[in-house]
């Protein structure tokens, strides 16, 4: 193994080097390192059908409630870049060993939960136990993979288990209070965890930044309370509208995003190194890229799901089944946008087609009626396919453009960014929605009914049949005009993506770094 590094154009794989290719022990250890990530991600949907039972059992406020779905993912993105630099420093497979621990313990206290606090509680080590696990599953996929064609082939596969991961928690969850108690959702991270801290040490290798400096203390509040109070606003203005304290909210995080940009940039050992966003790396335009990609995905999400539901009156397992179709189509995106790399297809190009497949999603949404189920499915499909086109493509170059030593930082910070494009969208997206909606609900219906369709469906079963059929087919019609009147606004905002990811990445050198500059401990093959 050469002690140069070796330079690759951004639209194919590094040349091939024997000593380089991976062999079954890693395809086998990337099986294990799914396991993590597909309970992390099903973990963000697995509460849905369970609250009801929860509800009866432990009798929360509905401040708790809203709490214990809350909690997780404000945990989880809060301590993403603090736990991605940790795991470069103290080693990436020990805290994914740590990770599972926590997890698998956290799992089995919110299974056995007898009050809301105690169930919140473990929900916030999930997130802390899940912080430490995806940050280090996508920096292992990077040490393990040394050729760039395996590489992208292994992160192509890590984006569609995340991407599927959400859909199926809901589904998954319905099926378990079906025939089991609440605590089931919890339990059945444990068989999982288990099997990745026996299988873990023994098919995955340790890595570590050699010199990695001291550790920023004062950077790990000051990351928090940068991405807290902006999730936090944003994910309130999605759910109950614009408010002048949520603003606030958002406000302080930029404040505070402001300072930890600027104790990166003049630390003697930032957790987040300048050094990624120099140069024609890629790595910048990659997060920002794959920022605007989740946006437009959580923000239709926002929109379908109501749609199975409340527009179609679809149960809540009905559309979670029904959810899972679109699965099918994400499945094949991420190899077939790898093999077009591989093939010599600039990545400038394959990316922007992405954001133009994401695009067709929402115009397919544009041919929405009040009874369109197949044509809101295919929507859901292509736009999924576009989100893994580009997820996929923008991690490879992300994390090929970062040095190896610093995978778990580059890692994190692309996950944050994920967070953040899933707050914006489903506020931003929802709010244009829910203004449409406003607009066109007339000012002689009941004001939970002018609110919100959720709050029509429930005023319409209490009046007289003909009067909620009269009102549901108005709330329904204005909930889909909202839907529509969304989908031009992200159209315009990803076809500006793909015009951006044509012109930015075209110029992208990555520049892999020598495979001696970690700490590797070698598990023999």
């Amino acid at each position: 193994m050469t002690n140069s590094p070796s330079t690759t154009q951004a639209h194919g794989p590094a040349p091939e080097n024997g000593s380089e290719r991976a062999t079954r022990k890693e395809w086998t250890a990337l099986g294990v390192l799914m396991l993590p990530l597909m309970l992390v991600s099903m973990d963000v949907s697995v509460l849905y059908f369970a609250i009801p039972q929860i509800t009866a059992d432990l009798e929360p406020s509905g401040t708790q409630q809203l709490w214990m779905f809350d909690i997780y993912a404000f945990a989880l993105a809060g301590l993403l870049i603090t736990m991605g630099s940790l795991g470069d420093r103290i080693g990436r497979r020990k805290l994914l060993l740590f990770g599972a621990t926590a997890f698998g313990a956290a799992s089995l206290l919110a299974a056995y939960s007898h009050s809301a606090e105690m169930l919140i509680a473990a929900r916030a080590l999930l997130g802390i136990g899940g912080a430490t696990l995806m940050p280090s599953t996508m920096a292992l996929v990077r040490n393990m993979f040394r050729d760039a064609g395996e590489r992208a082939k292994a992160i192509g596969i890590w984006s569609a288990v995340m991407v599927s991961g959400v859909a199926l928690g809901s589904v998954m969850s319905g099926i378990l209070v079906e025939h089991f108690w609440w605590g089931s959702v919890f339990l059945v991270n444990l068989p999982a965890m288990v099997l990745l801290l026996v299988l873990a040490p023994v098919l995955i290798p340790e890595f570590k930044d050699p010199n990695p400096g001291r550790f920023d203390w004062i950077s790990v509040p000051l990351s928090m309370a940068a991405v807290l109070p902006v999730v936090y606003g944003l994910k309130e203005i999605a759910a109950e509208g614009f408010e002048f304290s949520y603003a606030v909210s958002v406000a302080v995080g930029l404040f505070f995003t402001a300072l930890f940009v600027l104790r990166q940039r003049t630390s003697s050992s930032p957790m987040i190194s300048p050094e990624l966003f120099r140069g024609r790396t890629g790595f910048g335009s990659a997060v920002s890229l794959n920022l605007v990609s989740t946006l437009a995905m959580m923000g239709s999400a926002y929109f379908t799901t109501q749609y199975l539901q409340s527009v179609l009156g679809k149960s809540a397992l009905e559309a979670a089944l029904w959810a899972l179709l679109p699965s099918v189509l994400i499945g094949f995106a991420a190899p077939v946008a790898t093999m077009l790399v591989q093939r010599g297809v600039h990545r400038a190009s394959v990316v922007a087609t992405g954001f133009l497949t994401s695009t067709a999603g929402f115009g397919v949404i544009l041919l929405t009626g009040t009874d369109s189920l197949w044509t809101i499915l295919v929507a859901a499909g292509v736009l999924a396919s576009g989100a893994v086109i580009i997820g996929s493509q923008l991690t490879d170059l992300a994390l090929g453009a970062a040095p190896v030593e610093k995978a778990g930082s580059a890692s994190s910070l692309m996950e944050t960014g994920t967070e953040f494009g899933g707050a914006v969208g489903m506020a931003l997206l929802g709010s244009i929605g829910n203004a449409v909606y406003h607009a066109q609900m007339p000012s002689s219906a009941p004001a939970e009914a002018q609110e919100t369709l959720g709050g029509a469906v429930t005023v319409a079963q209490h009046l007289p049949q003909q009067a909620g059929s009269a009102l549901l087919s108005t709330a329904r019609e204005a909930f889909t005009s909202g839907m529509h009147a969304a989908a031009i606004a992200a159209m315009v905002l990803l076809v500006g993506a793909a015009a951006v990811a044509s012109v930015a990445l075209r110029r992208v050198r990555v520049t892999e770094a020598p495979a001696e500059s970690i700490v590797g401990e070698k598990v023999p093959a």
